[in-house]
């Protein structure tokens, strides 16, 4: 590159730079990671309310191994914010006789397959307490699960486990897509009353967004916005059929959009946001409107969240419906070896040949 070239560039740098700071004072918006969104609300909620604890393997000093908890056994002290042993199980465990006794426990899972030694408490116990004696004691808790894939991972490190939480009733399942949700969904299941599995899709800890969490903090402490627990939202508008993802698969149905767009397709996007309880009256309402729907998700397609969609479409709006509901989704196998992970994971290129297949033609 020629020294004026470069010089070229770096005014054009700087000019973005500056550009990008002018907003931000105009707007109050910043550059901020989904990683970050989740920490400030893990730090607002324990400043909020002294019974708010987080706890689990590698928590504490070392602020989780994807940094989501950093700095908060600095800022609120080890009574607060400590690392346990390596016994999910007894993490969970001791979570339980936690909120059972007035506190708010947030608990991490570390990675997605590493909570498999805790689902008996899980379902046993955080699922059905609050059915067991009838009504008298919830558990206000949440358990946090780095999921799903895109980053590379070896087996046990990119699960897809959010069916399994979803078939046990007693408990809500939230799955955030953008830094926006990130904060607001992550304070809301630490306000609930009840027990939260919260998916965090791991391959979004270091996108970013222009965010105001300041903004963000005061409509949730002054119930300034609709929740979202329960309510779908529509990332994007279209008319011709509904793509129906949530968590990692939101932004691939997003880009799919993107391009069906340049093929003179309009595709609207949903975005799940909670799985339990879902909002059935968005899906539906999209689906009664285009005629068509893609359900995508990562986890492998048989006995899956996506299942459970697509019966709730086909049950709900049969009649609208020009097409069979398609899905595109993980493969029914093991997560594969990184190298693999590309052909396994839904991909632009396989939602937009489902899309093509939501029969187009008029039959004779």
């Amino acid at each position: 590159m020629s020294a004026t070239a470069t010089t070229a560039s770096a005014a054009n740098v700087s000019a973005a730079t500056a550009a990008a700071a002018a907003r931000t004072a105009e707007t109050g918006t910043q550059p901020v990671t989904f990683a970050k969104a989740l920490n400030t609300a893990l730090a607002d909620s324990m400043a909020r309310e002294d019974s708010v604890l987080v706890f689990g393997e590698d928590v504490g000093v070392l602020g989780g191994v994807f940094r989501i908890t950093d700095g908060l056994t600095k800022r609120f002290g080890t009574q607060r914010c400590f690392d346990t042993p390596l016994a999910e199980s007894g993490i969970v465990g001791m979570a339980i006789g936690m909120a059972m006794n007035g506190m708010r426990p947030v608990i991490e899972m570390q990675f997605d397959a590493f909570a498999y030694p805790a689902f008996e408490q899980i379902a046993s116990h955080v699922a059905k307490m609050h059915n067991r004696t009838k009504g008298r004691m919830a558990l206000p808790m949440v358990i946090r699960i780095p999921y799903a894939g895109g980053i590379g991972g070896v087996e046990h490190h990119c699960d897809s486990s959010e069916s399994y939480y979803a078939h046990t009733p007693g408990l809500k399942v939230f799955t955030p897509a953008t830094v926006g949700d990130a904060y607001l969904m992550l304070r809301e299941a630490i306000d609930s009353p009840d027990p939260v599995i919260f998916m965090e899709p791991k391959k979004l800890y270091w996108t970013k967004e222009q965010v105001d969490l300041d903004a963000l903090r005061l409509s949730h402490e002054t119930a300034a916005v609709p929740p979202t627990e329960g309510r779908a939202a529509v990332a994007r508008t279209g008319t011709d059929a509904t793509l129906i993802a949530y968590g990692p698969s939101v932004s691939t149905a997003m880009a799919a959009a993107e391009a069906a767009a340049l093929e003179g397709r309009s595709l609207e996007v949903i975005d799940v946001r909670t799985i339990v309880p879902l909002d059935d009256a968005t899906i539906c309402a999209s689906v009664r409107k285009t005629g068509r729907a893609v359900v995508i998700a990562e986890a492998p397609g048989f006995a899956s969240v996506s299942s459970e969609i697509v019966a709730r479409i086909q049950e709900r709006c049969f009649h609208s419906l020009a097409a069979p509901v398609l899905r595109v989704t993980g493969f029914d196998t093991p997560y594969p070896a990184p190298k693999l992970e590309k052909y396994y994971l839904p991909s632009v290129d396989r939602i937009l040949d489902a899309v093509d297949a939501l029969q187009w033609e008029e039959k004779a």
